[in-house]
């Protein structure tokens, strides 16, 4: 009944997110002023900034509240065990999708428009806010 549940609610995500997204803007149409435009060395200023924009974009839907059992962001106990799996299992993840006990994580967020290294800047970003 639960996992009939999940993929209910999975589904229900994937219809909200529908209309959602888009795709990125590509790196040129960045500011100027940003680390990766300016060519500085602060690639991780640029991918948070990125991550974050993805997120606001695309998953705060679900891990603004814990829709469907999604870890809301910056709860540090419930992104914990997911966390210790290691960064590689949380972009994959992400990317493919997962069912597990407490929810599920439609591929992309249901949003397949988004490149895998945008996906992976968003989970870097909520994983930053979680530690």
């Amino acid at each position: 009944m639960r996992k009939a549940l999940n993929i209910l609610l999975a589904g229900a995500v994937l219809a909200a997110l529908g209309g959602c997204g888009g795709e990125p803007p590509p790196a040129s149409a960045r500011p100027a002023d940003t680390p990766a435009a300016a060519g500085g060395s602060a690639g991780a200023v640029a991918e948070v900034s990125s991550g974050e924009a993805t997120f606001k974009k695309a998953c705060v839907l679900c891990h603004k509240n814990g829709e469907g059992g999604a870890p809301k962001l910056g709860d540090k106990e419930n992104w914990a065990p997911r966390i210790a799996q290691g960064i590689d299992t949380l972009h994959d993840h992400s990317i493919k999708g997962y069912t597990g006990a407490s929810g599920v994580m439609p591929p992309k967020g249901g949003n397949m428009s988004l490149a895998d290294e945008d996906v992976k800047a968003a989970v870097d970003y909520m994983v930053s806010q979680a530690q």
